[in-house]
């Protein structure tokens, strides 16, 4: 799941030594996590994702993501030069995934992340001045560049593609009510549009579905050097 990690061949011994022992330091002096509280919108060192309004219910695997502190706090870009630290913006977290701390800081000796607050306030002092642009500048494209200071799995290639990947396919549920938050509104809108239209609603479902699938993995991949990290 971790993308583009970095091969460790022809690399000085002596730096592999004191590389892992600069992580055994790190990792010994992480503190125990608070337990996660949805109740209190805690999720400590987690990824979270919320449905969109209007949007999830055309797409319900599109939606808002932030990541979290070591303390549980939310914090994603909700538009131009606006970050949300406190809650996830358009509304109360329904998905989240717990990430493993100790797969970070693998560069912390390059300066690219001394702790976990640290990338995520890096990453917020950067996208504080940057223009919200859904396609190429997004809350996907903040959570990879947290992702990336930290070099979280030991890469620096995350993108929008993988994080929505990864908290699609790893995410947890917070309770049943999320469940039927984030599908009720699709299940009601491809029923109506049936009964309304027929099976042609359904087909220009399916080609929103692939067009913006389609339009992001391209953006991504092919024209990267439009996306600002």
């Amino acid at each position: 799941m971790f993308p583009g990690r970095f091969p460790m061949m022809d690399v000085n011994p002596r730096y592999v030594v004191d590389r892992d022992n600069a992580l055994q330091r790190i990792q010994h002096d992480l503190w125990p996590l608070d337990e996660i509280d949805p109740k209190k919108e805690k999720f400590p060192c987690c990824l979270v994702w919320t449905p969109l309004p209007v949007v999830s219910w055309l797409a319900p695997f599109v939606g808002h993501v932030g990541i979290c502190r070591e303390d549980g706090t939310v914090v994603d870009f909700s538009g131009s030069n606006m970050i949300t630290v406190g809650n996830l913006s358009y509304g109360a977290v329904a998905r989240y995934y717990q990430l493993d701390r100790r797969q970070g800081y693998q560069h912390a000796e390059f300066g690219t992340a001394v702790s976990w607050d640290d990338a995520l306030h890096s990453s917020t002092l950067s996208f504080e001045h940057r223009n919200f642009n859904p396609f190429t500048c997004n809350d996907h494209s903040f959570v990879a560049d947290c992702l990336n200071r930290l070099s979280y799995g030991g890469s620096m290639n995350w993108n929008m593609v993988n994080v929505g990947v990864l908290v699609l396919s790893k995410g947890q549920w917070v309770n049943g009510s999320s469940i039927l938050r984030s599908f009720m509104p699709f299940i009601v809108m491809v029923c109506f549009g049936h009964l309304m239209v027929g099976w042609q609603f359904l087909i220009g479902i399916l080609s929103f579905f692939l067009l913006v699938a389609g339009w992001y993995i391209l953006a991504t991949y092919c024209f990267n050097n439009l996306i600002e990290y």
